[in-house]
């Protein structure tokens, strides 16, 4: 039966694959990788990067395929059935990919930035082509080093406090309010910046993008201060580079005595 790794590659730094991951990327034939873009070209040459720093040359396959286009203009009530459609369009992809250039005694991989059980769409689109049943496989998951943790190994700090927990969030959700009962607060997917609202309170922020490559861009501070150089470094950043992918934790010093 065909087998798909679904490898989680770190952050963007070749050296941050696990042994595991690096083992798995050797026990593969095929690699499929989703081209998104001109404006985002800097993916599909870290994927490369990666298969020639841990992988001997001619000892695989490499098939792209253009990612679908998402509908990024869907909020509300709309927004969850525009990312089903989304993701829907990705398995269609994915299926036929597997089917036509997956051999049935070889295995696939596909690369997946951070980990992929950390809002990532692969393993649902790949139990999506499962329940299809179009085309039958085995798949295993190899974990890898999120943003999240390498966000924080680059300040230097933990995720959470003594006795305190701590949440993962998206830039949507927090637009929406602080997490309640929570302190320490991880978001991710922020287009619009929504750490701005909280700028009045007594929150220090640690932020970084594109973290793992060379071009990555760290900053931190209370939020008062570091708020504005934050949205100008990622304002520079998008316009110099056409993309960004960036990760915050927000931490609210505490209050009346707790902590």
């Amino acid at each position: 039966m065909r087998t798909i790794h679904v490898i989680g590659i770190g952050a963007g730094d070749p050296d941050q694959l696990t042994l595991q991951a690096v083992k798995a990327l050797r026990r593969t034939d095929v690699f499929f990788i989703l081209d998104k873009g001109e404006a985002k070209s800097d993916l599909v040459r870290l994927r490369r990067d990666i298969l020639d720093a841990h992988v001997p040359q001619g000892t695989y396959r490499l098939v792209e395929a253009r990612d679908p286009e998402r509908d990024r203009s869907a909020g509300g009530a709309a927004y969850s059935p525009a990312v089903g459609d989304w993701r829907s369009a990705r398995a269609d992809i994915y299926e036929r990919l597997i089917a036509e250039e997956l051999g049935e005694d070889e295995s696939g991989a596909f690369l997946v930035w951070g980990d992929p059980a950390l809002y990532d769409s692969t393993l649902g689109v790949l139990e999506e082509i499962l329940e299809r049943g179009t085309v039958a496989f085995a798949y295993d998951v190899v974990p890898g080093i999120s943003s999240v943790s390498a966000l924080v190994a680059r300040h230097r700090t933990g995720l959470n406090r003594v006795a305190r927990p701590v949440q993962i969030t998206t830039g949507r959700r927090l637009a929406e309010g602080f997490p309640e009962g929570v302190d320490d607060v991880v978001v991710m997917l922020d287009a619009h910046q929504a750490f701005q609202r909280y700028a009045d309170e007594d929150i220090d922020i640690y932020w970084g993008a594109y973290i793992g490559t060379p071009d990555e861009i760290l900053d931190s501070g209370p939020l008062a201060e570091a708020g504005p150089r934050i949205e100008r470094l990622r304002a520079e950043a998008r316009e110099r580079k056409g993309w960004i992918m960036d990760t915050y934790l927000l931490r609210r010093n505490p209050r009346g005595g707790e902590g």
